[in-house]
Parts: structure tokens; sequence; C-alpha cells
């Protein structure tokens, strides 16, 4: 059958190219079973004079359209419409789905059903582990990034080093050992997209759904969605300003072990010599694995920094999570895991398969950071300016919010735990604050098991004198909003 193309036009006011326009047209026509399969199409010549366009120009569309298989060429014969099932492909009438509602897998189901801190752009931000950016070292950055960027290095560029970048892996391991006394190899590092990816990679590798996870009660809330995504029975470890509570005969035997042993999330609260030794032999007696997040390892005001329990690990039970997050910069996304030696071949597979490994030129960028000396006077100066705001938020507190909250100094942290002096609900106390153009974290949110604290988890450590005022006075006002209701 020949076809006369009488209903084909081109806008030539459009933005889009003419040839675009005839293409789209006839594959809605063919979709819609306007022009039926077999049937013979104009020549390139004969269509390019009825639309007043260029043969190259029809040319292109047709050799899209034959591209795609909604057309095909015969030898001698012309160009013809494919014989394809337009009903089943039609788009201009799409098929809808008559059956029950398609639902996400109860997987996915359980991470969107967990409770989110707020974010709210464009307010004052009291957010926990926000670090401080506009001191940081940006020119220096920028010459290391704009350098590797322009290396036509293959190691930088290839699909190699899954694992991470080999100087990067080799500096993180000698580092650590003289910051947190973690003694390693650079084979046991693993480089991942930060912190919340190497939870997700451990709960991929080291449990089965239906595990025991002992999980810090309470505890950090993206560790909690991590295990829960992967099927893990929480068994709740409860964690007060004390210290861990080891000893709970109600605790199964477990699987895994989640613990802030450097500053507890979100208590502050640092692990004694004698529970880190009580827990190395609970993992070592039950065959569990230990996941030490250190979580703010490096931010201590007052001494040095407490060495990470991975150091006191003689039966190498213990997976150690660290982030560049918090003391470079959080858009990094690069953190790392270091694991035993008999977990090294099965992480390295894991990160190829699962896409969780950071940006090679990324990698390469922080490693001269750091090895140039400059990852350490940066982590100098943000101690001394963290300790400095604290003193003064917390003055600024027992000042503006003593009716409300009671607000200690912590000798680490980002954060400081603000415990309310009368029954308040910290949900709340959130919703006023919004109100109020505040975001801050409610510390209720943190439990999963038992009844919760209430109370807020305020971090400073990213607003100089007058911001933290201004955060202050917002959070007075909103605490004032409540009274009136």
């Amino acid at each position: 059958m020949r076809l006369s193309l009488d209903i084909l036009s081109v806008d030539r006011a459009s933005d889009d190219p003419m040839h675009r326009q005839i293409y789209a047209a006839l594959r809605r026509f063919i979709l819609d079973g306007q022009i039926a399969a077999h049937t013979l199409l104009p020549s390139t010549r004969s269509l390019a004079e009825d639309l007043k366009v260029g043969r190259n120009t029809v040319i292109a569309a047709y050799d899209q359209l034959l591209a795609e298989g909604f057309i095909e060429a015969r030898a001698g014969s012309g160009t013809w419409v494919a014989p394809i099932n337009q009903a089943k492909h039609a788009d201009a009438s799409p098929i809808r789905y008559n059956g029950s509602p398609r639902r996400l897998s109860s997987r996915g189901q359980t991470i969107v059903d967990g409770p989110q801190p707020p974010r709210n752009a464009g307010v004052i931000n009291f957010h926990p582990g926000v670090p401080e950016t506009a001191s940081f070292p940006f020119s220096i950055w920028s010459s290391l990034l704009v350098r590797n960027s322009r290396s036509r290095d293959e190691s930088l560029l290839g699909y190699l080093s899954f694992a991470g970048h080999p100087g990067l892996r080799a500096t993180i391991a000698s580092n650590i050992s003289v910051s947190r006394g973690v003694d390693c190899s650079p084979e046991q590092v693993i480089v991942v997209t930060g912190a919340q990816a190497a939870l997700d990679l451990v709960s991929r590798v080291l449990m089965d759904e239906g595990d025991h996870v002992w999980m810090e009660e309470p505890g950090y809330l993206g560790a909690k969605s991590a295990f829960l995504a992967a099927g893990a029975k929480l068994a709740p470890l409860k964690v007060d300003r004390r210290g861990w509570n080891l000893s709970d005969p109600e605790l199964p035997p477990p699987r895994l072990i989640y613990v802030t042993p450097s500053c507890q999330w979100p208590f502050g609260t640092i692990m004694r010599i004698e529970e880190r030794l009580q827990l190395l032999d609970i993992a070592e007696r039950h065959g569990a694995w230990i996941v030490e997040d250190d979580f703010d390892g490096e931010y201590r005001f007052r001494g040095r920094p407490v060495p990470a329990l991975r150091g006191l690990d003689q039966a190498n039970h213990v997976v150690y999570i660290g982030s560049f997050g918090k003391t470079l910069l959080p858009a990094l996304r690069i953190g790392y895991l270091i694991v035993p030696p008999e977990l090294v071949s099965s992480f390295d597979k894991a990160v190829s398969i699962t896409g969780q490994f950071a940006p090679l030129i990324l990698q390469a960028t922080v490693n001269d950071f750091i090895r140039q000396g400059y990852f350490a006077t940066h982590l100098k100066r943000m101690r001394r300016l963290y300790a400095r705001r604290q003193a003064n938020f917390v003055k600024l507190c027992r000042e503006h919010l003593g009716e409300w909250v009671t607000v200690s100094e912590n000798d680490s942290g980002m954060q400081l735990l603000a415990s309310f002096t009368r029954p308040l609900n910290d949900l709340d106390v959130v919703a006023a604050a919004v109100k109020e153009g505040l975001d801050v974290q409610a510390v209720s949110i943190n439990y999963h098991s038992t009844e919760p604290e209430h109370g807020l988890l305020l971090g400073y450590a990213a607003m100089d004198e007058r911001q933290i005022l201004r955060a202050v006075l917002a959070l007075r006002a909103a605490f004032k909003r409540l009274d009136l209701q």
C-alpha cells in the first residue's frame, strides 16, 4: 500500500529541529496505527518536496526510524513500515494496570517508612554532625583537584581499584595507625561512598535476613535503617550516660554488634576500657562481628583522641568505619572500612558489584591533601575552633534556654545533647522550631525498642558566634510558642 502524508507538516517556528519533528510525527502515526504495517512510505525526495525541506532532513528522520526498527528498507522497492505490533507498543494511549496496586518490596517499604531527621533548605541549621566549611582551604583543594583532573594516569581513568585508590588506601593505613591506634595493611582499607555506604555494605556481606544485630539503644538512625533494610532483627544494646549494658540477659546471641565507642550517638559517652574488653570477649564467644562506627573520633578537645576499639582487637572481630565527611567536606562522600584480613577479598568483590566506590580523582585528591600535610593542619585548626564554639554555645544556652533545657560541655563531638527541664515531646519542639526558621533533631527518633527519652541533639560546629546566637534565640522563641499553646 502506497501512502500519502498530507497529515504531516513541520513547524518552522519550533525550537525542535525539523528532522526531529518528522521523525516524531511518523513514529507517533506508526504507534497509533494510523500508518499500518507493510505500508510503503514516500521516497525521501518526494517527502522533502511536499514538506518544502531539504532532502537530508528527511533522510535523517528516516535513518532514526530505521535504527529504531519502525521502518525497513527493501532493496529496489523503497522504505516500508516494519511489521510491529502497534497496539502492544502504543504510547499515545498507555495501557492501564487494573490489578491490585503495585507495591514496594518489603525491604524498600522498611527503608521509606523509617523516620528521617528534618532537612529544610533556607533555615537555620542546627543539624548534628555538620562541619564548618567556611574555613576549609578551598584554594589548596582546588589546586590539587585540578591537577588530578588533568592527569592522564590510567589508574585514575579506568575501572581499576574498585576497593580504592592504592595511594589513598596506603595513606589511610599509615595515618590511622598514628591517629587512632589501628594497625592494618593498605589491603584491609576499603574505600566507599561515605559511612552510610559502609554500613550498607557490611549489612549485605556479613549478615543474613533474620540475624540478630545488637543495636545501641538509643543509637544512630542511619545504622538502624541499614540493618533493618537488610532484614536484621534488632536487639537493643542499652546505653546511658554511664555506659553500655553489655551484661543484659535479654540480649540474644548476636551476628553483628554495632557500637559508636569513641563518641556514642547521641549521648557523646566514651566507652571505657573494661567495656571494650568485655565487648571483644562477647564477640569471640559468639563468633560475632563488631561494627565500630568511629563517629567524631577525631574531635576530642581535652587530651589525645581515645584509641579506636579496632586497635585492641586481637581476634580480628572488628570492622572499623571511618569517613572524611566531617573532617573535610560532607559533599565528598568518601568513607572507608578497615576489615579483618580474612574479609579483604570478599569486600573487594562486593564493592565492585554494589557500585559503592568513590570517584578515583576525588580519592587521589584526598590522598594528596593528607600526604602534603594539609589535612593535619586543617584538623588541628578545627579542633581549636570547635572547642571555642562549644564553650560559647553552652554559655548562650544557659543564658537563654535554661528555663527549658540543660546543656553541658562534652570532651568530644560536633553536637551536644539538650535535656528538657520539664515534660515535653521533642517532636512538638521540632515542629515549633521549624515555624521559627530553625531545624533541630529530636533525640526520640534514635530509639527503636524502648520508651524514648525526649530532648534535642544540637549541632553547633558549622555556625559562627553570630549564627549561634541567632539559632539559640530562634529556639527560645520556639519554646515560648509552645508555652502559649
